[in-house]
């Protein structure tokens, strides 16, 4: 993992840079000469944490957003109201880094709001 480097000469934090003549990865100080090789390539992670499934983001109130597409060729299978919005998510498949595009349907009746995906 990545961790914050400081000079050993001025006690300033050092920042990644290339030596494009030996193509490797330095840490300098911005204020004195001071560098050093890298032992670890890593110059910056970021892991996001997403449960799969549903996104959380699919509020109970999107049917009433007018910038949603809407069709009447499904049927809600809660209350069975003939028009729904719908909305397409990529989502992360299991199997070697594979993305796949899942269709969400929500129901336009006020008073159910049911959510479903195909």
């Amino acid at each position: 993992m990545s961790t914050l480097k400081f000079c050993r000469e001025c006690n300033n934090m050092l920042y990644p840079r290339e030596d494009k003549e030996t193509r490797t990865l330095l840490y300098a100080c911005q204020t004195c000469e001071h560098e050093e090789i890298a032992t670890d390539t890593c110059v910056y992670k970021r892991v996001i944490r997403k449960p799969g499934g549903e996104p959380k983001d699919v509020l109970k109130d999107a049917a009433t957003d007018p910038s949603l597409p809407r069709t009447r060729s499904v049927r809600c299978y809660n209350c069975n109201h003939p028009e729904a919005a719908f909305f397409q998510v990529c989502t992360q498949a299991p199997t070697k880094g594979e993305q796949a595009m899942t269709l969400y349907f929500i129901c336009c009746n006020p008073s159910c709001g049911h959510r479903w995906r195909d």
